[in-house]
């Protein structure tokens, strides 16, 4: 009777301050342990007497509780200032709790016990006795809430200086300013068109002008997880030529969306795919040099019916394969084909091949590739295996060459095929040179017989060209594994990682940059090299901006490859894992995304509890800042390997001589686990996945296996605290930020669509107008949205019917409107929701 008399929301209240205390007791002792925070161990002290207290109808229990409430504030004030959603982290279960102990059904139950109000002979109420202390710093708890909602320390504000005079593009070929002939507009890779119809002023008027569904979905058997819709589609005349991730290749009308021809080659079943996907086309006007050239030059081997050393689907040949199967037939194979083509697209496949298209009709160019409409890929490569060679970027076509690099899988085996470069000639398909980083400086035509390097670093991203300098600028990433480089070559290790200035008509390289030494972080370049003329100390300076995963932007003189900016070489973390070693120094640029590392108080969650939890798990890693090496234990590598930049690259300004970026921020974790043969899956979950895809991150052959993914919670949140992704400025010529703004909602990233602007990942790049405005889709919520280029504010955003994980594009139509083309088709290892569509948006016709 007595236990019934308090009531059971006071026994409740009790029990719940109790259990909390305990679950705060065993990981703030845990913590302390670790070197962490002593507050949690603090803090669960409080609630435990509180939950004694209340059940024992204590009104000190509310004055306790009232202590806690106010020491919690002040230690969160201490650790994160007036940031709203680390504060929450930390005090809204604290402030919850404070609410419920206040109500009449805990307050008219403290005193003697007995249920009679009038029996609370000590007047205890949310305004009286120890409750009102319990109030008093609930109320300041709430100010400070409500002052945190309109406070936002991770802003930076600025204004972007208005441009001194009009943009001067120095690419020589001539493209319309209407049009879009590039994955990056021009060979150029800037990402900036002159268009300028839609501004600042009448952005927010922008509205759906067509949709174009392809009808090509995720989700078919043999996909791999990361199969996207990435495309950024090129605008030619009046025509939209776009790629789908099952390969099929579509022309669409750029003023009204209908679907003009469509392409399917034919891609073969069962094959080791990473990724699924292709970025875009590319396009070349024939000349009557091209066709020239065509005269003199060699055909290239044709595809059909040719047998080359294939392993067996699903596994990865060790050279010289023992089993003989015929690739591919011949891209003319059920589709019409022209001996003409006036002009050319070209398409590489993800089963290893280069298809040459008539833009007009999209009939196969029987010209090209010794009559069969193609080139094969796997020609000369050592460790055939379908579908683990692929090129999933558009080729750079400069100089009557198509220049091509591919995807090598990653961290599969130390078997894989090349990273080698290429050059075709343009009509004929002929191979013209070839750039192994592992044999650099035999660039001649391989002959019959020979392959090329095994294993050695890949260019997987997008090259940008300058045809007047006469170089291809190729960013390059690393020999598998990529987290235990043990066993490099001094080529690898001068190659990977970097940048290459290759000279188109050899292949001979004239620069390397490396932008990580002896990288053991998947920090391959991932993104394209914008080209842009900059004005520095009163002279033009033709510069080339790198971005990269760990947040760099460098800027260098693209004719020699020294910095522009400043770089320095600063010490990093030392300790690799056993029979490698770590570089003494890493370059960082004076123009630097590169985050604080992470503290204690940076951990994040749902609740104290989580947050607690990711506190532990941080002091349980190996972390000494960036470039902590991986580690048996654990290394928290941060950035992580997503990269503060990927392949989306940034947007330059070439009237603004500023780059237009989105920066994001996710720390992942790295733990090398040792292998005792060359056949265990150890991180696959005991066996190989299903319709041949590749065993990801087993490095067969190596010392270890490497376990890698988010840095998150039990709940699957980051155990970061937001904002995870921005938009900003900066300036090329000083590195100087003009403005950095957090960047999208988590209404598609969390259990309940709630829109909270937290600034979220993005993956996927933007552009910028000479109307002053930019465009980004690719943010983990399904919005396309347009900003001002000069402060940063966002001025519109639409509604996507999926994930927008790719870059779009700008054009004028025949009508006279300037439109904007989004892509909206999910992505499948973000998670992000599948879809088909296309979409163009335009002002409202006059």
């Amino acid at each position: 009777m007595h236990g019934k008399r308090r009531g059971p929301v006071l026994i409740g209240a009790g029990i719940l301050n109790i259990l909390m205390g305990l679950a705060l007791a065993v990981g703030g002792v845990w913590l302390i342990a670790l070197g962490g925070s002593w507050y949690y161990a603090i803090a669960a002290l409080a609630l435990l007497l509180t939950g004694v207290l209340l059940l024992r109808a204590r009104p000190a229990s509310l004055l306790v509780y009232a202590l806690l409430v106010a020491g919690t504030l002040a230690w969160s004030l201490w650790e994160v200032g007036f940031d709203w959603w680390p504060l929450a982290a930390r005090g809204a279960v604290i402030f919850v709790v404070g609410l419920i102990l206040l109500t009449p059904w805990v307050t008219r139950r403290l005193g003697d016990g007995r249920s009679d109000v009038r029996s609370n002979s000590r007047g205890v109420s949310a305004l009286r006795g120890s409750g009102l202390a319990l109030t008093a710093v609930l109320v300041v708890g709430f100010g400070v809430a409500a002052v945190s909602w309109f406070t936002d320390p991770h802003r930076i504000d600025g204004t972007v200086p208005a441009p001194a005079s009009a943009a001067v593009d120095t690419d020589p070929a001539s493209i319309p300013a209407g049009e879009w002939h590039a994955y990056g507009r021009t060979g150029h890779a800037q990402r900036y068109s002159p268009l300028d119809q839609i501004t600042p002023a009448n952005v927010s008027r922008l509205e759906t002008a067509w949709t174009y569904q392809t009808g090509d979905m995720r989700g078919r058997p043999g996909d791999p997880e990361e199969t996207t819709f990435e495309v950024t589609p090129l605008k030619i005349g009046n025509r939209l030529f776009l790629c789908t991730p099952h390969q099929n290749v579509i022309a669409l009308d750029a003023t009204t969306g209908r679907e003009i021809w469509r392409y399917d080659p034919k891609i073969r079943g069962e094959l080791a795919l990473q990724h699924l996907t292709c970025r875009g086309l590319s396009y070349h006007q024939v000349t009557a040099g091209d066709a020239a050239a065509a005269q003199a030059a060699p055909a290239n081997t044709p595809i059909t019916g040719e047998t080359v050393d294939q392993a067996a689907p699903g596994t990865t040949a060790a050279p010289g394969g023992s089993t003989k199967l015929d690739l591919p037939v011949a891209a003319s194979s059920g589709a019409a084909t022209t001996a003409d083509c006036p002009a050319m697209l070209f398409m590489p496949t993800a089963d290893g091949r280069i298809i040459a298209l008539n833009p007009d009709s999209g009939a196969v160019c029987g010209g090209f590739g010794g009559g069969t409409g193609q080139i094969n890929l796997w020609t000369n490569m050592p460790n055939v295996n379908p579908g683990s060679y692929y090129s999933t970027s558009p080729v750079v076509v400069a100089r009557g060459l198509i220049i091509v690099g591919g995807t090598v899988l990653d961290n599969v085996s130390v078997n894989e095929t090349s990273g080698v470069i290429r050059a075709f000639d343009i009509k004929t398909g002929a191979l013209v040179w070839n750039w192994d980083s592992g044999n650099p400086d035999a660039t001649a035509p391989i002959g019959p017989g020979e392959s090329y390097t095994p294993n050695s670093p890949n260019s997987w991203s997008i090259s940008a060209v300058d045809e007047n300098l006469g170089m291809v600028y190729v960013p390059l990433g690393n020999q598998p594994p990529d987290q235990w480089g043990g066993k490099r070559s001094p080529a690898v290790e001068k190659y990977s990682s970097s940048v290459v200035a290759l000279d188109i008509a050899t292949g001979q390289v004239r620069w390397n940059f490396q932008t990580v030494h002896h990288d053991l972080w998947d920090y391959d370049v991932p993104a394209q090299p914008s080209l842009i003329d900059l004005t520095v100390n009163g002279r033009t300076v033709p510069a080339l901006v790198q971005p990269t995963k760990q947040g760099e932007l460098f800027v260098l003189d693209r004719r020699t490859g020294e910095p522009v900016l400043p770089v320095t070489e600063k010490p990093a973390p030392q300790g690799a894992a056993e029979g490698d070693h770590t570089a003494p120094t890493q370059p960082v640029s004076a123009l630097s995304y590169d985050p604080p590392p992470l503290t204690g108080k940076d951990m994040w969650g749902a609740t104290m509890f989580d947050q607690l939890a990711c506190r532990v798990s941080l002091k349980r890693l190996r972390y000494e800042g960036r470039y902590t090496p991986p580690s048996l234990q654990g290394s928290l590598v941060y950035p992580g390997n997503f990269g503060v930049f990927n392949w989306g690259s940034v947007a330059v300004d070439p009237q603004r001589q500023i780059a237009f970026t989105t920066p994001t921020y996710l720390a992942f974790v790295s733990q090398l686990i040792p292998r005792a043969d060359d056949t265990t899956t150890y991180v696959q979950g005991g066996s190989a996945p299903e319709h041949g895809l590749p065993s990801l991150n087993e490095n067969f052959g190596a010392p270890f296996a490497i376990k890698l993914g988010p840095f998150v919670s039990a709940l699957g949140l980051p155990c970061q605290a937001p904002p995870w992704g921005y938009v900003a400025a900066a300036d090329l010529t000083t590195g100087k930020l003009f403005w950095k703004h957090k960047n999208g909602t988590v209404r598609d990233a969390s259990p309940l669509p709630l829109p909270f602007r937290m600034g979220v990942p993005n993956l996927g790049g933007p552009i910028t107008t000479a109307g002053g405005v930019a465009f980004l889709s690719g943010t983990i919520d399904y919005y396309v949205r347009g900003y001002d280029v000069t402060t940063g504010e966002q001025l519109w955003e639409s509604r996507l019917p999926a994930g927008g994980q790719a870059t779009p594009m700008t054009y004028l139509g025949d009508d006279g409107r300037q439109y904007l083309l989004v892509v909206a088709g999910g992505h499948g290892s973000l998670g992000t929701k599948a879809g088909d569509s296309v979409i163009a948006y335009a002002l409202p016709k006059q």
